[in-house]
């Protein structure tokens, strides 16, 4: 089994930034593909960024392009969302997610889920 455990949100202003992290542990020779995504209340979960195993591939999801920053270090088993220009509508639980290597925006495709993390920016 693979556990991803998120860290690194919390409450920034408009404008502000934040570096989110993700430790995946357990079975991580499953993981290739490793990605992020949110749900702010009462909407459908959101593609944000996707990166492929050897990082030579990166997607993101048009709302966040420009702004946020996907990258891994293999060797620690973590993947990062560095996060710029921060807008109230970011606001959103961010969840990562890994898969055996399937590079796609569509959260179907994600065998691995952590619990998420909240990111709340203000006015």
């Amino acid at each position: 089994q693979v556990q991803l455990v998120e860290s690194g949100g919390g409450l920034v202003h408009t404008g502000g930034s934040l570096r989110l992290s993700c430790a995946a542990s357990g079975r991580t020779f499953f993981i290739s593909v490793m990605g992020w995504f949110r749900q702010a209340p009462g909407k459908e979960r959101e593609f944000v960024a996707g990166i492929s195993r050897s990082a030579g591939r990166s997607l993101y999801g048009d709302s966040v392009k420009g702004r946020f920053t996907i990258s891994r270090d293999n060797a620690k088993n973590t993947v990062f969302l560095q996060m710029n220009s921060l807008k109230p509508e970011d606001t959103a639980v961010y969840y990562c997610a890994a898969n055996a290597g399937v590079f796609t925006r569509d959260a179907r495709n994600y065998n691995y889920w952590g619990q998420g993390t909240q990111v709340t920016v203000s006015l």
